[in-house]
């Protein structure tokens, strides 16, 4: 995300955590209020209430009009719609953490599991289970056909129980089998695991 899209959604977050702006929003999604009004129906003082429609206003979520000498609020949907399709997508949730290492955590895993370039064991957690699944298919090159024997002299140079992580590969639908001959998934796998 870029930082102007990421800060103008930080200021949005900031503007509603908070209860009372919370209530005035939803006050405001039903009906035009003055201040005065909204003063009464939150059992707050008029000071307080013009700061939090300050802080909403700065966020274009509340719009005023004039009338006469009193001044009425209300929410902005189209703002509301426009954060909602525009900055809340789950491509964009996505990109907030374009800075964070996101492959840190596999790396950790690797090193724990890992010595040199022998498993030292199979973790028994499902998800630390599929980083270690992975590292091995990646040791058999996508669009190879691999022979079992093959693929079981490739196995045992990384861990004895080559018999179980060849049919976990499989299980976790990293490498395919067919008669006898093997070859690894182009795409990889979330972790499904077949029954």
């Amino acid at each position: 995300m870029k930082t102007e899209q990421f800060q103008i959604l930080l200021r949005f977050l900031k503007a509603l955590a908070d209860e009372s702006r919370l209530k005035i929003l939803s006050i405001l999604a039903n009906q035009e209020c003055s201040v005065e009004e909204l003063a009464v129906l939150l059992q707050l003082k008029e000071p307080t209430v013009s700061h939090h429609l300050a802080r909403l206003k700065e966020v274009h979520l509340v719009t005023m009009r004039p009338e006469g000498n009193t001044r009425l609020y209300q929410l902005d949907s189209e703002t509301l719609q426009s954060v909602s399709k525009d900055i809340l997508t789950p491509e964009n949730i996505a990109s907030w953490v374009e800075d964070v290492d996101t492959e840190a955590w596999e790396s950790k895993i690797l090193q724990t599991y890992i010595e040199g370039e022998r498993l030292k064991e199979i973790p028994t957690s499902r998800k630390k289970r599929l980083v270690i699944l992975n590292w091995l298919a990646k040791k058999f090159e996508v669009g190879i056909q691999y022979p079992e024997p093959l693929v079981d002299d490739i196995l045992k140079r990384y861990y004895p129980d080559f018999a179980n992580i060849k049919q976990e590969l499989i299980d976790y639908q990293l490498m395919q089998r067919e008669n006898g001959v093997y070859w690894r998934q182009i795409q990889q796998n979330s972790g499904a695991r077949s029954q």
